[in-house]
């Protein structure tokens, strides 16, 4: 691929949050997958795990289970009850109305071990890092394949009920949750300038 290509890619990719109701091919999720197994990880020790979603009704039941948790955590930060119900109505429908959710998840179990809290900090953060990475190639891809796609952050807030609600393994942590689907809106976007974000050295 020349760099104009992937420069067109990186630079056209939006957050899409509304799609079509179409499902996704199969072929196209397995060479979404495989774009992201093939991510920069550390020590290549690849602690990325997929859970991938499209059944209605687990997606609906994902949806309660994390809608549940946002609104007990709301309740618990004092929030308007309007605030707390348009956050969770919002959350249940960019999870329900994707026709796929990639969940993606870490796990410790092929990483270093350490017996100091700070490398053992430090070797948790690469998998993260590492997770990050095959996240981004999952974006790029489903954009140069004509789909849309979000990476949302509420898993974070959530990972026991993730895990249980989709029955993961336990050293699945999860780190991210990708809506993917064609596209049903059209966004723009911008950037800081390069010089305020860099230091020359």
């Amino acid at each position: 691929m020349s760099y104009s290509t992937l420069k067109q890619v990186m630079m056209n990719r939006r957050s899409i949050r509304r799609y079509q109701p179409a499902p996704i091919p199969h072929d196209l999720i397995v060479a979404i997958l495989e774009s992201a197994q093939w991510a920069a990880s550390a020590h290549n020790r690849q602690p990325w795990r997929f859970a991938i979603v499209q059944d209605s009704a687990q997606k609906e039941n994902l949806a309660l289970k994390m809608g549940a948790r946002l609104r007990a955590d709301l309740e618990r930060d004092h929030q308007p009850l309007e605030l707390i119900e348009n956050d969770v109505n919002r959350s249940y429908d960019r999870i329900t109305s994707a026709p796929l959710l990639i969940v993606v998840c870490l796990s410790m179990e092929d990483m270093d071990t350490y017996p100091d809290e700070r490398r053992a900090q430090n070797e948790y953060l690469m998998a993260v890092q590492s997770v990050a990475c095959a996240g981004q190639n999952i974006l790029l891809t489903a954009h140069s394949l004509g789909l849309g796609a979000c990476w949302m952050c509420a898993p974070l807030f959530c990972p026991d009920v993730v895990r249980h609600a989709l029955n993961l393994p336990d050293d699945w942590q999860a780190q991210g949750m990708i809506t993917i689907g064609y596209p049903a809106q059209e966004r723009t976007s911008t950037r800081k300038p390069i010089n305020d974000l860099v230091r020359w050295r």
